[in-house]
């Protein structure tokens, strides 16, 4: 009966539920002041309140427009909060002042004056009590008709206190433990919610039938994070998390926004605060343009290159859609943060010597960091051709443009895959690192500097966003082999290093960046299974949720990689850049080679291409694929008079 009441109560429209509040205190107001009375005097009628038997229509009547003025009833009651209790405090006051002016004004001296003070402590008590029990029905209601799924939260400290609140207001699940990890908190209640141990929540699980465990320690380190996931790894429960202490204060999330634990709390370490120093020598004040701006490292160099304050920076990209997204998201960033820089958009293609060069002479570029290429394996595995030209001309001719439009620093964002590559893709990275080795032993004006890293968290093909999805279809999560291990770095961290080292260039330099341990892809994948609430199927667990297939190595696909081609390597000014001294060509042996790449592209010749790879790079071995016959040269083919190499050889004959 009370259940439908309440529903009922909900369905009615914002107008019919004030209406009812307004009734319903008109109602207490008046039983307020008859208590008031009766109390007072010690009658059921008291002779004053009888011949004075008005006001309990009129006080109550004329509370109620100053209910409205305190905004009264504007707070839903369900989720009232402090701010409902000290507009009930108003309003009863006022309503209590209203009181005494009727009787100054109207000289009732029979009316006791005491009774003036029990009227304004019991409408504190009924009015605002009211509320609270109001309120407290609703939930008990709807608590008794909602399945809602208990949850532990990780953390009783500030974050996890509000969680709770939160968690509360809604239907989907109830707060029932707190686990933390100060022994000072446990055995006590916090906002309602005992806390224990981390060492009861096996126990816990089993017992109050938990299956979701909230992570509410956003400015904890990452390894304590870290260390936290994997205790609670083996549990069959789904770990969810808020957000991290950064993603907060920086607005870019809510306290109360639940989303899946975030694979740098499996595989990141604590970043290392970046030098401010190295951060802006290339950039403050400066006009910087990224070439690949709307990728995944290229937009994430835009974000980080926008707050250390250019004054122009461009942003060079040939998908429109990605250049769209990237620059409304700069120039928001920029409004948001009060930076004061000037943001274009260019379409374009790196293959486009002359482009490029007039763009860099017409704004003044003094900084290029190069982050357009194709990168995915098995793609460029697939069409060669388009490979070399985007990853060896495309580098070639954006080094060659900085150099004749007077750059002062070009960073060439490479990758672990150019190391003793197995493929076209990290072949021909390797390639446009020997490029800007070659323009860096003639260069006079431009700083060439090349910054290696492995794989980054959350990227385009990342294996992550893949696992996820899989994950969230019911399966399979497939993997390539059991053996395959990869190096992992988050996005950001990325960037800050490729911005740091480049600063530190003085002209030739490969840059590796410290990656970490290795990581095996099967034990990541099974981690994410886990931590998602499922159980792995395999031999040893037939009747597992969630089967991992091992699909086999990918063409080009390699099962460790590496960073470095030799030995020759030592420190820098920070301790997560690395400086490599590897083998390089010099310029006119690497020009030949360039023109036989261009021969290769205009006859549509794969195997020709790969060839002059095998030379050049070492532990590359080609291999023939007849897709790549079918390789088509856009330039060529929409009818371009500008080779390949047109721009390489003018800027010798210059």
């Amino acid at each position: 009966m009370i259940s439908r009441l309440f529903h009922a109560l909900l369905k009615l429209p914002r107008g019919g539920k004030r209406g009812v509040m307004m009734a319903a205190d008109v109602c207490l107001l008046a039983l307020v002041m008859w208590a008031a009375f009766a109390l007072r005097m010690g009658e059921i009628l008291p002779r004053q309140l009888v011949d004075h038997w008005w006001l309990l229509v009129v006080v109550p009547v004329l509370t109620l427009p100053i209910f409205a003025c305190v905004r009264l009833y504007r707070a839903v009651v369900r989720y009232m909060g402090p701010q409902a209790v000290i507009a009930v405090t108003y309003g009863v006051s006022l309503s209590t002042l209203l009181f005494i002016a009727i009787i100054v004004v109207g000289g009732f001296t029979a009316v006791p004056r005491t009774a003036v003070v029990i009227y304004w402590l019991l409408g504190l008590l009924v009015i605002g009590g009211s509320r609270l029990l109001v309120r407290a029905a609703f939930h008990a209601v709807l608590k008794r008709r909602a399945e809602r799924e208990p949850v532990a939260i990780y953390g009783a400290g500030a974050a996890g206190v509000q969680l709770v609140a939160s968690l509360k207001t809604t239907r989907n699940h109830e707060p029932v433990v707190f686990i933390d990890d100060d022994p000072a908190l446990h055995g006590t209640v916090v906002n309602g919610v005992p806390v224990h141990g981390p060492d009861a929540l096996e126990g816990l699980v089993r017992s109050e039938g938990i299956q979701h465990v909230l992570l509410a320690i956003p400015s904890a380190p990452r390894t304590r994070r870290r260390q936290v996931v994997q205790s609670l790894e083996a549990l069959p429960v789904h770990v969810r998390t808020i957000p991290g202490m950064t993603d907060i204060v920086s607005g870019a999330a809510r306290l109360q926004d639940i989303r899946e634990v975030d694979i740098e709390d499996l595989l990141g370490r604590d970043s290392v605060a970046p030098d401010a120093q190295l951060v802006e020598r290339c950039i403050r004040g400066r006009v910087v343009m990224v070439t690949g701006a709307g990728g995944s490292i290229g937009s994430e160099l835009c974000r980080q290159i926008m707050l250390a304050g250019p004054r122009t920076l461009l942003l060079f990209e040939q998908s429109e859609f990605a250049l769209y997204r990237v620059a409304q998201e700069l120039k928001a960033l920029a409004a948001a943060r009060g930076i004061e820089c000037r943001v274009e958009s260019l379409l374009g293609s790196v293959v486009h010597q002359r482009r490029l060069e007039r763009i860099m002479a017409g704004f003044g570029v003094e900084t290029v960091y190069h982050a357009a290429a194709y990168k995915h394996v098995p793609i460029v595995e697939e069409n060669v051709l388009e490979g070399v030209q985007n990853n060896i001309f495309g580098t070639c001719h954006a080094a060659l443009a900085a150099e004749r439009a007077g750059v002062r620093w070009f960073v060439l964002v490479s990758t672990d895959k150019a190391v003793r590559p197995t493929n076209v893709m990290g072949a021909t990275k390797r390639f446009a690192e020997l490029v800007l080795q070659g323009l860096a032993a003639r260069a006079e004006h431009t700083c060439y500097a090349m910054v290696r890293f492995g794989n980054v968290l959350g990227s385009s093909g990342s294996v992550v966003p893949l696992f996820r999805r899989q994950i969230q279809d019911g399966g399979p999560v497939t993997v390539t082999h059991q053996e395959v291990t990869r190096y992992f770095m988050t996005i950001p961290e990325a960037a800050s290093l490729v911005i740091q080292a480049g600063a530190m260039a003085e002209g030739g330099e490969v840059f590796v960046l410290d990656m970490g341990e290795p990581v095996r892809i099967a034990d990541l994948a099974e981690q994410m299974i886990r931590l998602s609430g499922y159980t792995v199927a395999d031999d040893d667990n037939p009747d597992g949720d969630i089967r991992i297939e091992f699909t086999g190595l990918r063409p080009g696909e390699k099962l460790y990689e590496e960073l470095l081609l030799g030995e020759n390597v030592s420190g820098t000014a920070h301790p997560m850049i690395m400086r490599a001294s590897e083998a390089s060509i010099s310029w006119a042996e690497l020009e030949a080679r360039l023109e036989r790449f261009d021969a290769a592209c205009r006859a549509h010749d794969s195997d020709a291409a790969r060839e002059v790879l095998r030379e050049c790079v070492d532990g590359y071995e080609a291999t023939s694929h007849s897709s790549d016959l079918l390789t088509v040269h856009a330039p060529h083919v929409v009818g371009s008079n500008v080779p390949l190499l047109g721009d390489a050889k003018a800027s010798r004959r210059h």
